[in-house]
């Protein structure tokens, strides 16, 4: 039986009232490892839901998430958190910088829940800030980053555990377009280390640059690149 990196299988997600709103409506993908997938649609398609829940930030309704082969609602909140900590990493539109720290114990954080000592933490985080071209960068505070160097932070943070999966929501939203063809790049070429991308975009050309485009209209998927004809 093939494990896969990712799978929703009839997945749906319904917010009771006053909000009532269908988010998610049987869902099915899968997603191999290695795998860089876009997710497009118009706002209030359910992308953010999808990313959630495939990140298990958020339950589903109905349906079955595994990760890696384990189903997700058999595990507690705890082991929920142990998952997020070891095989996931996480890239959102507001960054989450902690701006009283350096750009190096920002990145550090990652690792925080990985028991290992502050000096491993700390050249694990000057490691992976020379792969996304921040070396230069480690002493500054957040607040003293441009736009498109606090994104290179975030990613760099999210991937320093080097997680099986990446979850990014809109990664160059905001950026002027050479910044954020950089870090399309960046992103595509962690595939090449075996690790799954999966992200949110609403710009064409970061959505060509991923293997796979999976499109979402209410809720269902109603595009996939990577299954026959590219119709779901």
């Amino acid at each position: 039986m093939t494990t896969y990196a990712l799978e929703l299988d009839g997945v749906g997600k319904v917010y009771p009232p006053p909000t009532a709103v269908t988010a998610l409506a049987g869902i099915d993908l899968v997603v191999e490892a290695g795998e860089t997938v876009a997710i497009t649609g118009q706002s209030g398609a359910g992308k953010s839901t999808l990313l959630s829940i495939l990140g298990t930030l958020e339950r589903p309704t109905s349906g079955t998430v595994r990760i890696a082969g384990t189903d997700t609602s058999a595990l507690s909140d705890p082991q929920l958190s142990e998952v997020r900590a070891t095989r996931l990493g996480f890239v959102f539109q507001q960054f989450f910088l902690l701006e009283h720290l350096s750009v190096l114990d920002n990145v550090a954080t990652g690792l925080l829940y990985r028991g290992m000592p502050g000096k491993v933490r700390r050249e694990r985080a000057a490691e992976v800030l020379w792969e996304v071209g921040l070396a230069s960068r480690t002493r500054h505070r957040a607040g003293q980053l441009s736009g498109g160097e606090r994104q290179r932070v975030a990613i760099a943070r999210a991937i320093v555990g080097r997680p099986a999966v990446l979850l990014a929501d809109e990664p160059t939203g905001n950026l002027d377009s050479t910044t954020g063809a950089g870090i399309t790049e960046l992103l595509s070429g962690l595939a090449h280390d075996g690790t799954t991308v999966v992200l949110i975009t609403h710009n064409d050309a970061v959505a060509a640059a991923m293997r796979r485009q999976v499109s979402l209209v209410d809720g269902r998927i109603v595009a996939d690149t990577g299954l026959l004809g590219g119709v779901a």
